[in-house]
């Protein structure tokens, strides 16, 4: 199996590698259109501020393909909301692939929330064997609302998308590769679809 990890510049993507390799699956970390386009299975990671991973996939030059693509692409945290129409964080424009706007956590709670949080209304292939209630590790200020394509919903402050899905594209707000077990139940269950 052929996965590429999309690599520009947002985030660590080390502990994706590793926890792909423990899954016994190689993966390339790349920018190269024709390495993405051709491969089976495309994760889009993403950390830090949605203005700058725009800008570094600008200036890759893949703006334009990551929405053609038509194997499965699994958007991980920053990743899943570029997905979307816009975002709060610093009034960008995302990929447009998902409607929906990603919107800041208001003020009666700390930000980022960083830690563990429960998965529930879990409806998708991509979680097969794991339960509602497991959790999964995440780091983010920004929240994506519950729309049509939600698959997952957790609570911080309001309930929101843990999780979305649209044609090929699934998108999880968590870091599966920092999620311990159900995280590794997670990856593998996307590169099985």
């Amino acid at each position: 199996m052929n996965v590429v990890i999309i690599d520009y510049d947002a985030g660590n993507v080390q502990s994706l590698k590793f926890a792909l390799d423990k899954l016994g699956v190689d993966s390339i970390l790349t920018k190269d259109r024709e390495l993405i386009s051709k491969s089976d299975k495309v994760i889009f990671p993403g950390q830090g501020a949605a203005k700058n991973a725009m800008n570094k996939l600008h200036v890759n030059d893949l703006v334009d393909l990551i929405p053609k693509l038509k194997q499965p692409v699994l958007g991980i945290c920053l990743g899943m909301q570029l997905l979307f129409e816009k975002t709060e964080e610093g009034n960008v424009n995302g990929l447009g692939i998902i409607k929906g706007y990603v919107k800041k956590f208001s003020e009666k709670v700390k930000v980022p929330q960083m830690g563990w949080n429960t998965l529930e209304n879990l409806e998708s292939k991509l979680f097969n064997n794991i339960n509602e209630g497991e959790y999964m590790y995440l780091v983010h200020s920004y929240y994506v609302p519950i729309v049509p394509e939600t698959i997952g919903i957790s609570e911080y402050d309001l309930k929101y998308s843990i999780a979305v899905k649209k044609n090929n594209f699934y998108g999880v707000q968590f870091h599966p590769e920092k999620s311990s077990f159900s995280g590794n139940k997670l990856l593998n269950n996307f590169l099985k679809l």
